[in-house]
């Protein structure tokens, strides 16, 4: 049923229920013919007719046009807005909990822009939960529902989820074709902010699945682009995407230079709570190329862990953060703290995708493996490989395998080892 067709039905039912015929609530300024075809939905009132029929049936005009009065209207406003509270407070969990009963109450049927509003809220709070696999549900009802078109603004914010959504859940074809449909299709479009945070979860799945040389070519269009844009925001997304393929790549000095500038540009113009993710990927960045600076970094990530605490950063940049912490105490031979932090990562692991779950079982079992806990990290070590094998074969599972496989070494179980090098070996494709 249309917007047109549900007003006239509203106009119907309260004509009735104040006993009114057709032709007394037309006359005298509009014909009862005219009246009969806005209550069929075959014509359309202009605003001052609503208005003269919202007065003549003595009912609100924001229930003739969205079925809510004006005092409901208020209250799933204020809603709406407790449940953007809650996510930039980071409590990801009572922002789903909002959002679900919003969508499950009626009063959002006749307003098809709050509604999107609400299922965007949804999706986006339900990543964060990280229940990806619902997440990207919700994301695709976006993009295929005709309730009400989304903007191209918010078209391509869902795009953006979605994408990070299929290559944190390992579907890497999906994370690049999303983008790809928008971003390099046959009429490119201009280069907005919008387009170039699609830019860069495209950037990121390209490195995720291996594919270096493109990177580096579209890093480079990327950057070309946030030169013109000149936006703080153009020119963050931009730099840290060009430290990243450097980073993958092998250079280390360009790394941290892109890196920095990154960091400088949000510093200055950024938000608090992007500034603290961009911090801990950067604190993450130089634990792989100056591992020797480990106890700076190590003080980095615990202010980094403090912001994310105190935002509505996800669970998985929360345990992306420990986990780089658990990798600085390693690094400065303290596997007891490292053991410590652990327990932390551990609470978070359910839920997490499967790659994650690996990453953070390898991690334990190179921790418990320092502590000389041989049995322990071995076990630990089973579990992690055995949510790899549920992974496909991308650049990152391809490092975690070689992780495995260098920790088994240590614990004396070379076939296990030997088995886990073949694999990371498959993983680049040798």
């Amino acid at each position: 049923m249309t917007g047109q067709d549900l007003v006239g039905q509203r106009i119907k039912t309260v004509r009735r229920q104040r006993g009114f015929s057709q032709a007394q609530l037309a006359h005298p300024e509009l014909s009862d013919s005219y009246v009969s075809l806005i209550e069929s939905g075959k014509r359309t009132p202009t605003p001052a007719v609503l208005e003269l029929l919202a007065e003549k049936l003595d009912c609100s005009l924001t229930y003739l046009i969205n079925g809510v009065t004006a005092e409901q209207m208020q209250e799933i406003e204020l809603a709406l807005s407790y449940a953007q509270l809650a996510m930039d407070n980071g409590e990801v969990v009572e922002a789903r909990t909002r959002y679900a009963e919003l969508l499950a109450d009626s009063g959002l049927a006749g307003l098809p822009q709050l509604r999107q509003d609400a299922e965007y809220g949804l999706a986006l709070s339900t990543e964060a939960c990280g229940d990806l696999e619902q997440a990207i549900v919700l994301l695709n009802g976006l993009r295929e529902g005709d309730e009400a078109a989304l903007s191209p603004e918010r078209h391509v914010a869902v795009a953006v989820a979605l994408s990070r959504c299929y290559r944190e859940s390992g579907d890497l074809a999906r994370a690049v074709q999303v983008p790809e449909e928008i971003l390099t299709g046959a009429v490119r479009p201009a280069w907005t902010d919008g387009l170039m945070r699609l830019g860069g979860q495209l950037l990121a799945a390209y490195i995720e699945r291996g594919d270096l040389l493109r990177a580096r070519h579209f890093s480079a269009e990327m950057i070309a682009a946030a030169e013109l844009l000149a936006s703080p925001q153009a020119l963050t997304l931009a730099h840290w995407g060009a430290a990243i393929v450097a980073v993958e790549s092998g250079h280390a000095d360009e790394a941290v230079t892109q890196a920095e500038r990154a960091l400088a540009i949000q510093s200055e113009y950024g938000d608090a709570r992007r500034l603290a993710r961009l911090r801990g990927d950067y604190a993450q960045v130089l634990l792989i190329v100056r591992p020797m600076e480990a106890e700076a970094w190590r003080d980095v990530l615990l202010k980094v862990e403090k912001e994310l605490a105190e935002s509505s950063a996800s669970s998985i940049d929360k345990m992306r953060c420990a986990m780089n912490l658990v990798r600085a105490e390693l690094l400065l031979a303290q596997p007891e703290r490292a053991e410590e932090r652990m327990r932390f990562v551990c609470d978070l692991l359910d839920g997490m995708p499967k790659v994650m779950q690996a990453e953070a079982r390898l991690l334990h079992g190179e921790t418990l493996a320092e502590l000389g806990l041989q049995e322990q990290a071995s076990q630990e070590l089973l579990a992690g490989t055995e949510c790899l094998e549920q992974a496909p074969e991308t650049r990152f599972t391809a490092h975690a395998w070689l992780t495995a496989a260098r920790v088994l070494e240590r614990i004396d179980e070379p076939d296990r080892s030997v088995d886990a090098y073949r694999r990371a070996l498959a993983g680049v494709g040798l």
